[in-house]
């Protein structure tokens, strides 16, 4: 059985996400948190329930879903792993977010890059990846088939898609990921997004007004 956890972090209103199985071992979905008390509340989180951080995964590299890669590189020895075509816009951050006055420190840099031939394993179970450009270059999404979720990122959210005017977007590429990869899914999964509220793939297909199946 998997759990879903979530926070919402930092001025932009990011949901971070912590997926945990029975066996309390925990996957770190795009930590947001960029103080030091968003720190210490996710800590309180993973310390009440006892968890073990096993992996911490970036669905892409904008900063409000990368400012706490630091603090839990620090904290629990994880390196994050995200798609290779989002490292120019990982290292961008450290340039920018000075200017919009927000502390970043900045994230450890991997070796090796996510692919959709990778999972990422959390006990006997696993959660596949689906390249989902156009919000970014290098989108990924999580998707577990067994337990009908979407971790989405910023492709697709509650009757909206996500933004293509920043660094690396795409607008027809966006529309195609999400007409191509997410709308194939089962219309019964459940689409946690990285802003606002979950949704369903049936709910959007019939009312989202920026896209439709």
């Amino acid at each position: 059985m998997l759990h879903i956890k979530t926070f919402t972090f930092n001025p932009y209103q990011e949901n971070t996400y912590v997926i945990y199985n029975d066996a309390k071992e925990c996957i770190i979905i795009d930590p947001g948190m960029h103080n030091y008390q968003e720190e210490q509340l996710f800590q309180s989180f993973i310390d009440s329930q006892e968890l073990k951080p096993i992996a911490l995964v970036n669905t892409h590299g904008h900063i409000d879903h990368v400012l706490g890669n630091r603090f839990i590189y620090e904290t629990y020895g994880l390196m994050p792993q995200f798609h290779e075509n989002e490292l120019p816009l990982l290292v961008q951050v450290q340039n920018y977010a000075p200017q919009m006055g927000i502390r970043y420190e900045p994230s450890p840099i991997p070796e090796t890059f996510l692919t959709t031939d990778d999972k990422i394993e959390i006990g006997d179970e696993s959660l596949s990846l689906l390249f989902a450009p156009g919000h970014s270059p290098g989108h990924l999404c999580l998707y577990s088939a067994e337990h009908n979720f979407l971790i989405g990122g910023d492709v697709l959210f509650h009757r909206s898609v996500g933004r293509t005017d920043l660094p690396g977007g795409n607008h027809r590429q966006l529309m195609e990921s999400i007409a191509n990869t997410i709308y194939t899914l089962p219309e019964e999964t459940t689409v946690y997004p990285g802003h606002g509220p979950t949704t369903t793939i049936k709910e959007e297909k019939e009312l989202n007004p920026f896209i439709r199946a």
